[in-house]
C-alpha cells in the first residue's frame, strides 16, 4: 500500500504517464492485459474533499473510435470483464536504462463502465479531461461511447516516482 505521504508522488507520477496497462480476470479467472490511455480524476461530485483527500485514485478510460474487433464496444473483452468481475489492476511504470530512474505504481481497482450521462457531470468532466490529455479524442465521438471507470484505493509503489520525466 502506499504511505498516506508518498499518496501526493503516485498521484503526480500516475497522472503524468501516457498509458497504463489494465489488468482483467477473463471468463477462465485468468489475467487479461492491455494497455490503456486514462485521464486521473482530480474532480468528484461523490468526494467531498476530492479523491486525493482520501487516497484514491479514479481514472477515466475512453472506448474509443479506434479499430476494434467488435463494432459494439460493449462487446469488447476488457469490457465484459470488468462487467462480469469488476476487479482490475492498473500498472503505470517507467523503464530507463539507468535502473535508479526505474518505477512504478500499481493500484488495485473496481472497474465499471459508465454508458449514460448521469445529473452529476462526471462522463462530461471525464471526457474533457480525457480531450485534455489526448488530442486525438478530440476529434472523435466520446460522448456516444461508453467509458471506463476505474475507482483504485489500494496501491503500491517502488523507485524514483519523483524523477524528472
Amino acid at each position: 500500500m502506499v504511505d498516506p505521504a508518498d499518496v501526493s508522488s503516485a498521484r503526480r507520477f500516475v497522472g503524468a504517464a501516457r498509458r497504463g496497462v489494465l489488468a482483467t480476470v477473463d471468463p477462465r479467472g485468468r489475467p487479461r492485459l492491455v494497455p490503456l490511455c486514462f485521464a486521473l480524476d482530480d474532480w468528484s461530485p461523490a468526494a467531498e474533499s476530492g479523491p486525493a483527500a482520501d487516497g484514491r485514485f479514479v481514472f477515466y478510460s475512453a472506448i474509443d473510435e479506434k479499430p476494434k474487433r467488435s463494432a459494439d464496444p460493449l462487446d469488447l473483452a476488457r469490457v465484459r470483464d470488468l462487467r462480469d468481475r469488476p476487479g482490475a489492476t492498473m500498472l503505470v511504470d517507467h523503464w530507463d536504462e539507468a535502473w535508479d530512474r526505474l518505477a512504478w505504481v500499481r493500484l488495485d481497482c473496481s472497474g465499471e463502465i459508465l454508458t449514460s450521462d448521469g445529473a452529476d457531470g462526471t462522463r462530461a468532466h471525464a471526457i474533457a479531461a480525457l480531450r485534455a490529455k489526448y488530442p486525438q479524442y478530440r476529434a472523435q465521438r466520446l460522448e456516444e461511447r461508453p467509458l471506463i471507470r476505474l475507482t483504485c484505493s489500494v496501491a503500491a509503489s517502488w523507485g524514483a516516482l519523483e524523477e524528472e520525466r
